[in-house]
């Protein structure tokens, strides 16, 4: 069996992708809190996004897949190195050299075909980290909800890395390192939270950050005459929002955990109005926001199995606090 498991987390993190990142950076011997590897990479945002083809209304809190591991390499100097290819022959040969030589390796794949996975839907922006294999299998690390360090028959990863469709990317693989000098991440914070904020703050279209939000508003009454099947589809949206690798509160839990580690490390000269008050009140903005977006689905969910649009109705006028709440927060953060 070939195995680059060498300073990888015995467990995985909340987050996919980040949980990927822990897993590479470990091994170079660089070990960031996920919530820190969230927020410097940029990685919170918002998207509604609804069309005739989808069963159902999709709302999530991050951006793109992979979008966050560019960012990250960017802001912290590492050197990315990605593989794409048509071949899935190509591909393996990739992936097993690098594991051969003890180097571990992020692919993004279709989550649906992986033998352990607890969902079976299409969802091919799914990341792992790839730390070994033998003849048979493939040892993974994944998210702790996903068991960790799991293992899946090659057959199934093939399938999973060649998965088509939204989101993907055929047999997409990347390494991170080996690193030139040592990472110090306190000089990309305040990049990363601008940067972030910034995003937020001026969206390209009305589906995205603080707009996305408004536009959910206006859209979250309708549910319940917009899905098939409201006691199966609210449910499984409010779902997605909570528990599908979010860290609960679409990511917002995961941004506000970042902004608090982040306090100890900035050097607030300035006093009162210097960067740790401004992260500090954007921490405690995000913090309610947070506990809104969880009160939400939890109104969501109620909707589907009641059938009542009371429920909706409540959870529109949440979400446009919740507007509120985060365009304050990130205009207080783009300050930095």
């Amino acid at each position: 069996m070939s195995d680059a498991s060498t300073g990888v987390p015995a467990t995985g993190g909340v987050h996919c992708e980040t949980t990927a990142l822990g897993a590479l950076l470990g091994h170079a011997g660089v070990h960031l809190a996920e919530p820190v590897l969230f927020g410097l990479g940029s990685g919170l945002s918002f998207v509604y996004w609804d069309s005739k083809r989808q069963p159902v209304p999709f709302l999530g809190g991050r951006v793109k897949p992979f979008e966050l591991t560019r960012t990250l390499a960017r802001r912290l100097g590492l050197d990315l190195r990605v593989q794409e290819t048509s071949s899935a022959r190509r591909g393996w040969d990739q992936v097993r050299t690098l594991v051969d030589d003890g180097v571990p390796v992020g692919l993004q794949l279709d989550s649906h075909d992986l033998d352990y996975f607890g969902s079976r839907v299409h969802f091919a922006g799914h990341v792992v980290a790839l730390l070994g294999y033998d003849e048979e299998s493939a040892y993974l690390l994944d998210t702790a909800q996903q068991g960790g360090r799991v293992s899946t028959s090659l057959e199934s990863l093939a399938r999973a890395r060649a998965a088509r469709g939204p989101m993907s990317a055929p047999h997409r693989s990347f390494t991170l390192g080996p690193l030139r000098e040592p990472v110090d991440p306190v000089p990309a914070i305040a990049p990363a939270i601008v940067e972030c904020a910034e995003a937020f703050l001026h969206p390209p279209i009305a589906n995205i950050g603080h707009r996305g939000i408004r536009t959910t508003a206006k859209r979250a009454p309708s549910w319940l005459d917009r899905v098939e099947d409201p006691p199966r589809d609210l449910p499984q949206m409010a779902m997605l929002m909570e528990r599908a690798g979010t860290g609960g509160a679409l990511f917002r839990t995961l941004y506000r955990d970042f902004l608090t580690a982040c306090l100890p490390l900035l050097d607030d000269g300035d006093g009162p109005g210097g960067r740790a008050a401004a992260v500090e009140r954007g921490r405690d903005l995000f913090a309610e926001s947070a506990t809104l977006w969880t009160r939400v689905a939890g109104l969501v969910e109620r909707a589907g199995l009641d059938g009542d649009p009371a429920g909706l109705t409540e959870a529109a006028g949440l979400l446009l606090r919740i507007a509120d709440l985060e365009t304050a927060a990130m205009g207080t953060l783009r300050s930095l």
